[in-house]
């Protein structure tokens, strides 16, 4: 596979990647294994570095005991490349050596959303009250975890006052086949489904009592 700065999508890469370990999500090559402990689970991680230095080209790593996560994408061009995938096939041939199991489970994002006339003067009060950093361009400031372990806060404009449901949603994305999939567990536990206008991009769902779930696909 030869360099390139040229970013991917995910029908680009699913031939290489399909019966793998690593799925392709919102850009970035996702993977998660388990092994038997926490010295083999360093062992991987100890491997992975060693190839990721000697390609100029490292994964984001989750460590705990026996388990661990990689994703790779190339962050001069906010997407996967080349080097992401040639990477992804080291990765899972180290973790065959070390004996470690692809868990196959999807990575999930959940937002959280905000529904505001003026999101300029709720904004503060969201982002001190969290301990949050804004981040993004004017118009579209959102709240993000510094830590990088709680949900993105966002603010979505009405333009009028909304008194007669909830004005907190949240925001789920998993992979945009999976989607109505995972829109019919939910009516089939209770929910009801509010509107599909938006498929596949979002489908919008309520509990019993009227709180907002939004299924997003990412990457419809």
């Amino acid at each position: 596979m030869a360099d390139t700065r040229d970013t991917l999508t995910p029908a680009q890469t699913h031939t290489v990647l399909a019966g793998g370990d690593f799925i392709h999500l919102e850009g970035t090559l996702y993977a998660s294994y388990r092994t038997d402990d926490f010295a083999t689970a360093v062992r991987l991680v100890d491997a992975v570095a060693a190839d990721a230095e000697a390609l100029n080209h490292h994964p984001d790593v989750a460590l705990a005991w026996g388990a661990v996560e990689f994703r790779l994408s190339s962050h001069d061009v906010a997407g996967v490349t080349q080097r992401d995938l040639r990477l992804a096939l080291r990765i899972q041939e180290l973790a065959a050596k070390q004996e470690a199991r692809a868990t196959h489970l999807l990575p999930t994002r959940i937002d959280v959303a905000i529904d505001c006339a003026d999101a300029d003067a709720v904004r503060p009060f969201w982002r001190v009250g969290l301990g949050y950093a804004e981040s993004g361009e004017p118009g579209e400031t959102e709240l993000t975890d510094p830590r990088g372990v709680g949900p993105r806060v966002w603010f979505q404009h009405m333009d009028l006052p909304r008194v007669e449901r909830n004005r907190i949603h949240l925001d789920v994305y998993v992979p945009v086949a999976d989607c109505e999939e995972r829109v019919q567990d939910v009516i089939d536990v209770g929910g009801v489904l509010l509107t599909d206008e938006h498929a596949p991009d979002w489908w919008v769902l309520a509990d019993p009592e009227g709180n907002e779930l939004c299924v997003c696909s990412w990457d419809a």
